[in-house]
């Protein structure tokens, strides 16, 4: 049985589709009980954003083509996977001024429970010695629209895929092309990300990428762990001093207290997989994701500590690099190169752990991995991962 395909964006074609609703009853084959929703947000600072949420009869993913192909919520049963961001969208990024002078106009848009931070550059904001702002934080990726998007069903076995295509480009200036694809299939509790970034320049260009995926209460609350094979650990910087004792485990709320991050070298099997688990304090539900080392070496964990209304949130992150400022990162050589024409492909799993049995297995995997290696736990920050403070 051949694929079913629907456009519903393709700018060099003219072609949009402002809604659509496709269930099983609409394609041939055998599989049944999904569905995808294609809609424009109105009102507030959502106004004009595309979502589509793919239902897979057991998941529920809301894909935002308008903010770079981010995830904006995700939910299975009633367990989501998000957080609750003191910005209310999915947000428009018409409203999102990134080149503000404070370099932090990217948070204005920030409030998905997955967004890419890239592609030319992905940490801190930095400026030159005059003060100007030279790279903003976390880049441009997120906040520039998909030119082109298409769905995908397959009739027999019912796997959706939803593919977009972000060009972030400008004359004399870096020319990359971000081809996302989020696949999942009928009753699966996650869906995987494959991305392909290609060098669309006649010359070589630089590429930073990393993956901020965000949970929030109820699955982060007090006592809730985060579990991952650790080869190397090191705080990221000296407010994360204080918390490295338990770098692992979450506190509650707290009004003022700083947020936390941590740098990780993980470990991994053969073939470079590896993978990271966030379970809440009772162990019966979390979320785990899947990804290779040889794609995203890097991993950090980040941790706003604050009130809830002020954004209690943690973000579990591989990427190609640490998120520190772009110029140390390319000193110390993790600022990757794409030729001419030449492409790399990131892939990222996310699944939700509903109960205490899919908790335990997500742990044991990791347990697994982690056998034969004993952890480095750096008491101060790295100089080779974070610059001096």
């Amino acid at each position: 049985m051949a694929k079913t395909t629907w456009t519903l964006t393709d700018v060099e074609q003219d072609v949009y589709v402002d809604e659509i609703a496709i269930t099983s009853d609409d394609v041939e084959g055998a599989a049944t009980g999904y569905s995808v929703e294609k809609r424009t947000l109105r009102g507030g600072l959502r106004d004009g954003v595309d979502v589509v949420e793919v239902n897979n009869g057991a998941m529920r993913v809301v894909v935002v083509p308008t903010r770079g192909m981010g995830i904006w919520r995700a939910m299975l049963g009633e367990l989501t996977l998000g957080w609750q961001s003191p910005v209310k969208g999915p947000v428009n990024p018409a409203f999102v001024h990134q080149d503000e002078a404070s370099g932090i106009g990217w948070l204005d848009g920030f409030d998905e429970m997955m967004v890419r931070c890239g592609l030319q550059s992905n940490g801190a904001p930095q400026f030159d010695d005059n003060g100007s702002l030279v790279f903003p934080l976390h880049g441009k990726i997120a906040n520039i629209p998909a030119h082109k998007v298409e769905l995908s069903i397959d009739g027999e076995t019912g796997e959706i895929a939803l593919t977009g295509t972000v060009d972030e480009a400008r004359l004399f200036g870096n020319k990359l092309r971000l081809r996302s694809t989020i696949t999942t299939r009928p009753g699966q509790h996650g869906w995987t990300i494959t991305d392909v970034v290609s060098n669309i320049s006649g010359t070589p260009r630089e590429l930073q990428l990393l993956y901020h995926t965000n949970f929030g209460l109820p699955l982060w609350n007090p006592g809730a762990k985060s579990v991952q094979p650790v080869a190397k650990m090191a705080p990221g910087d000296a407010g994360a001093v204080g918390n490295v004792d338990e770098w692992d485990t979450y506190g509650p709320p707290t009004v003022g207290l700083a947020e936390a991050v941590f740098f990780f070298d993980l470990a991994a099997n053969a073939d470079g997989s590896t993978q990271a688990v966030l379970r809440n304090a009772t162990g019966d539900q979390g979320a785990t994701l899947r990804f290779n080392k040889n794609q995203l070496p890097c991993f950090t964990l980040w941790k706003n500590r604050e009130m809830e209304v002020d954004g209690y949130v943690t973000g579990l992150e591989p990427a190609i690099n640490f998120p520190n400022v772009r110029s140390f990162e390319k000193e110390k050589g993790r600022v990757a190169v794409l030729e001419p024409g030449e492409s790399r492909t990131f892939e990222l799993t996310i699944e939700a752990l509903p109960d205490a049995a899919a908790v335990a297995e997500a742990e044991a995997a990791v347990a697994k991995i982690q056998e034969g290696t004993a952890p480095e736990i750096l008491a101060k920050p790295d100089p080779d991962w974070a610059p001096p403070a």
